[in-house]
Formats: structure tokens, C-alpha cells, sequence
């Protein structure tokens, strides 16, 4: 299996993804935008395409059309209804002009499926390079703004009373989920990122009972999702976000049954 390069580059990717992903997740699940985080995933659909139609690359694309939509939703306001409507306005909008620039553009369908729902095969040196250093960018950044994300997301109604320091906090939050978004889309596809921005952390929660140990167990969770998946879509050839969702629904489903015999001795 690792007398192949694509397959050595995605499994090295899978420990960059898994580290922003950990970081990431935790504060998605605090925050409560995995509404957010799946809509993101289908405006890096549209990008993704719209690279393809323009000739450019579908991870630039990404990034153009994810970030400027963060931002746009993140300046809307922090009301939730508010934001809710722009979210959704947004979903069906960037999800119809993906479809449009796939159809436009020359590319097979099969390409289309390695966008919706990742390729082991699309990894080549240039991609883990570009990977690694944006996942090194995020990873500097978030520690840099690390305490004000914790206060922010931990801490909602305390952060409330400076709310212009609030949003731009949220802002590059959003931001920085945009380029995680941008960044797992290469392995699990545009459609199921947000599977491994929000199950792995949500299952963690059940088991860890400090910050750094719900990121530590997210890691795990992710990374043994990915390097699993990975293995078991060279061994059969179907697509490894099938077996990443799996694994990480399962991850979850412990989780639960966790919680309810630890409930039951109560």
C-alpha cells in the first residue's frame, strides 16, 4: 500500500487534517454551527466547481467562495434567526451555481464525485505541500487568538459585553473554519467535511471532561478515522468518505452508550 506516493501523501495529509480538525471541531460543537459548517461545505462545492470551469484550482476556488461567504455572514449580525436566514440563502444559492459550473465546464462526472466526496488518488507532492502550509497558517493563528476563542466560545454571554470586539472574534472564527473546510475537502470531499468537524468532537465531549482532553480525544477520533478509512478504500475501492463517516458515526454511537449506562447508574 505505501509502494504508492498518493497513498504516503494522504496519509501524512490525514495527520494535518486531523490537527486542525480537532482544534476546529471543538469549537464548532461549542459554538453550535454545524448548521453553518455543512453550508460551508456546499459553498466549497460551488468554488471547488467554479475552479474547475474557470481553469484555476478547485482548492483556490474554495477559498475564494467559503471565506467570502464567513465573512459575509459574519458581519450579517449575531442574532440567530438572522443568520440563520443568510445561511440559507446562501446554501441554496452556492449549491445551484456549483451544478451550473460543473455542467459549463469539460470535466467528466467522475470528476465531480472526487469534489462531492474526496479521491485518495487527487494527492499528489504539490497538494500535501499546499495542505501542510495552510494547516501550519490556521494552527498559528488559532493559537495566537487561542484564550479569545475559548472566552468567545465557552463564554457567550460574558463576550456579549464588548460586541465589537465579539464579532470580529467571530469573524475569524468563520474564517478559519472556511480554510479548514477548504483544506479536509481534498481527502473527504466537499459534501462530508463537516462529518469529521462535528461527530468526532461531539463524541469526545461525552468522554473528556477538560478542554485539552475533549482535543486530545477529537485527534484520535479523527486520525483513526481517516488512516482507517483510507486502508479500507485501497483494500475494496470504494470511496474513503463512506468509511470516514462510518467509523466516526460509531465513534459516536460509543459515546452515547457511554453516556447512558454512566446515566443509568445514577
Amino acid at each position: 500500500m505505501f509502494n504508492y506516493d498518493f497513498m504516503r501523501y494522504a496519509f501524512i495529509a490525514g495527520i494535518f487534517i486531523a490537527l486542525i480538525s480537532c482544534v476546529m471541531g471543538v469549537f464548532v460543537v461549542a459554538r453550535q454551527t454545524s448548521f453553518f459548517t455543512h453550508t460551508l461545505s456546499e459553498i466549497g462545492f460551488s468554488g471547488a466547481a467554479f475552479g474547475v470551469f474557470a481553469g484555476i484550482s478547485p482548492l483556490t476556488g474554495m477559498l475564494i467562495f467559503t471565506m467570502t461567504s464567513a465573512i459575509f455572514v459574519g458581519l450579517s449580525g449575531e442574532k440567530v434567526g438572522r443568520r440563520e436566514a443568510s445561511i440559507s440563502v446562501f446554501s441554496g444559492l452556492f449549491l445551484g451555481l456549483g451544478i451550473l459550473f460543473l455542467s459549463l465546464s469539460d470535466k467528466q462526472a467522475s470528476y465531480a464525485t472526487n469534489i462531492l466526496f474526496g479521491s485518495i488518488v487527487g494527492i499528489d507532492i504539490n497538494n500535501l505541500y499546499t495542505l501542510i502550509g495552510l494547516s501550519v497558517l490556521l494552527l498559528i493563528v488559532v493559537s495566537v487568538l487561542f484564550r479569545r476563542l475559548v472566552y468567545n466560545s465557552f463564554d457567550s454571554q460574558g463576550a456579549e459585553y464588548n460586541q465589537r470586539y465579539n464579532q470580529i472574534v467571530s469573524i475569524i472564527f468563520l474564517v478559519l473554519l472556511a480554510l479548514t473546510i477548504s483544506i479536509t475537502a481534498q481527502i473527504v470531499g466537499a459534501l462530508l467535511i463537516f462529518v469529521l468537524l462535528t461527530i468526532p468532537a461531539s463524541a469526545a465531549k461525552y468522554f473528556a471532561h477538560t478542554l485539552w482532553k475533549m482535543i486530545g480525544l477529537t485527534f484520535i477520533f479523527v486520525l483513526v478515522g481517516i488512516w482507517l478509512g483510507l486502508y479500507l478504500s485501497f483494500v475494496t475501492d470504494w470511496p474513503v468518505s463512506f468509511f470516514i463517516t462510518v467509523i466516526e458515526a460509531l465513534f459516536y454511537g460509543a459515546a452515547i452508550v457511554k453516556e447512558r449506562m454512566s446515566a443509568s447508574r445514577l
